[in-house]
């Protein structure tokens, strides 16, 4: 067949799932599962109901606003590229609300299908502390590669999966492959509210991360999303290549979970892309930075992010000590253009097998009842090799230190002047504004010990979970304050980049 009519034939099969596409509505108030579901005047009842049902590429299930579930909606059907099923809410009044707590481990679950776009729900998943739960859980298992989701305007609040695993919480993705390498290829997550979720908030499970069984996700985006009140981490792709993680919200993560916590970090990635972001009020000190670059990643860009009131600090870029199984350490990562204000314990903490990275063109405020480590280097399997810090604003009204670790005590670490053992951490043109002691040598810096903090309006448009209309406008006014306030701090206009996959001459060695 010519590929002329191999095109024909392809178009006329997706006109063909079009014209045979057909819409369901499901209302718990009024429905009844024995009707045909076909029109707003005879709709199902239950969620089982969908489950059940052979859908085909291109039906729309729509549920009724006002109407309130006590059981999961489970999707196990798949659409095609020009043909999605799509899932979401009609009517006016509430959103349809789907309360799993006490009867599913999730509230919402896609399980190898693709091709699916689900939206406009709100979801919970309250109960004891028995186990892991999921407010939306995105599963591929033993399937290749996973096509085409998009998860997008959830309200997902009140989750309570257990703290003592990362893989549960609000909106999940998980491929997995025991038997067949799965991963997820276009990947969408957006303009979702998340709230009062354990332990994680968004996050990718992955079994394909190591140097020797590398199978990632690919055209991951994360974006316009808002995260509050967060038992553990708030934002983590694993597994991936080439992810956008760009214009979210994250404050309040590190809540209740015990271990180690950020904001918003990668895991086994390449090539990720971490912009536009506002991360604060992490509350451990255990990590509790802002952000983070983590184990077995390469090429990491955080940039044009905004950090604040993290107890942990800004910034972490870590991995343990190189091994030819499971782990190439921690290179390459960058982070340019973000401003930090008011963050705590560690400003940039170098721990491990962290080589080729490149700290430039940063924002620093400390205030001035802050007494911080404003680069500290630690031990993790080893120390740090070749970073350098070029160009950064460094302006301290309390104290900055400098140094490497000499012991802990608890979530802080002991210091002392000097980055050895790490190695070749260099200092290039940045300018050190106020206290700073055991300053390391900077020949083309500029030193000023008389700094005083500088009144400036930091008041970024509010947003309250508990009242969720209105969040598209929010999304609005924020990314345009985000851009206001950086073009304010960094003096140069935001240009936000794309992100790119690693190519054939850039793949992992096996």
């Amino acid at each position: 067949m010519s590929p002329l009519l191999l095109g024909l034939v392809m178009l006329s099969a997706g006109f063909s799932a079009a014209a045979l596409a057909e819409t369901y509505y499901v209302d718990a108030n009024k429905g009844d599962d024995a009707g045909s579901g076909t029109s707003p005047d005879r709709p199902w009842r239950s969620l089982a109901r969908v489950r059940d049902f052979p859908l085909r590429p291109g039906d729309r299930v729509l549920l009724t606003a006002g109407s309130v579930w006590k059981e999961p909606l489970t999707l196990t059907r798949s659409g095609r590229a020009n043909a999605p099923i799509i899932v979401g809410a009609t009517g006016a009044g509430p959103r349809p609300r789907i309360d799993a707590g006490g009867v599913s481990p999730h509230a919402v679950g896609l399980f190898n299908a693709e091709y699916v776009a689900i939206s406009g729900l709100e979801v919970t998943n309250d109960g004891p502390p028995a186990g892991p739960r999921f407010g939306v859980l995105v599963s591929a298992e033993n399937r290749g590669v996973t096509r085409g989701i998009r998860v997008s305007d959830f309200y997902v609040h009140d989750v309570r999966g257990t703290n003592d695993r990362k893989d549960n919480g609000g909106i999940l993705f998980r491929a997995t492959g025991p038997k067949l390498a799965t991963r997820f290829h276009d990947l969408i997550i957006e303009r979702n509210i998340i709230w009062r979720v354990d332990r994680s908030g968004i996050a990718g499970i992955s079994d394909r991360v190591s140097a020797a069984n590398w199978f990632p996700s690919e055209k991951l985006v994360i974006r316009d999303n808002f995260l509050e009140d967060i038992g553990g981490d708030g934002i983590v792709p694993r597994g991936t290549d080439g992810a956008l993680v760009e214009h979210n919200i994250v404050r309040q993560a590190g809540s209740r979970a015990p271990g180690y916590n950020a904001g918003i970090w990668q895991w086994s990635t390449d090539s990720s892309l971490i912009q536009l972001n506002e991360s604060a009020f992490t509350r451990t000190r255990y990590d509790g930075q802002g952000f983070d670059s983590d184990f077995n990643s390469r090429r990491t860009t955080i940039m044009y992010n905004y950090s604040h009131d993290n107890a942990g600090g800004f910034l972490l870029i870590c991995s343990p000590r190189y091994n030819e199984k499971d782990n190439l350490g921690n290179r390459g990562t960058v982070a340019r253009f973000n401003v930090s204000r008011n963050d705590g314990s560690r400003i940039f903490q170098l721990s491990g097998n962290v080589s080729d990275a490149l700290v430039e063109k940063n924002v620093v405020h400390v205030g001035k009842a802050k007494d911080v480590q404003m680069v500290v280097a630690t031990e993790w399997d080893g120390w740090a090799r070749d970073v350098r810090f070029h160009d950064n604003a460094l302006k301290v009204a309390g104290t900055a230190r400098y140094g490497h670790e000499i012991g802990r005590n608890g979530p802080d670490y002991l210091i002392a002047a000097g980055f050895a053992p790490a190695a070749y951490i260099r200092f290039k043109g940045n300018s050190y504004l106020g206290r700073h002691i055991d300053l390391p040598e900077d020949k083309d810096g500029l030193v000023v010990p008389d700094y005083k903090e500088v009144v400036t309006d930091w008041q970024a448009p509010a947003f309250d979970p508990a009242r969720p209309d209105g969040f598209a406008a929010f999304l609005g006014r924020h990314r345009a304050w985000m851009l206001m306030m950086l073009q304010r701090e960094l003096g140069e206009v935001v240009k936000l980049a794309q992100p790119r996959r690693v190519s054939m001459f850039e793949a992992r060695p096996r």
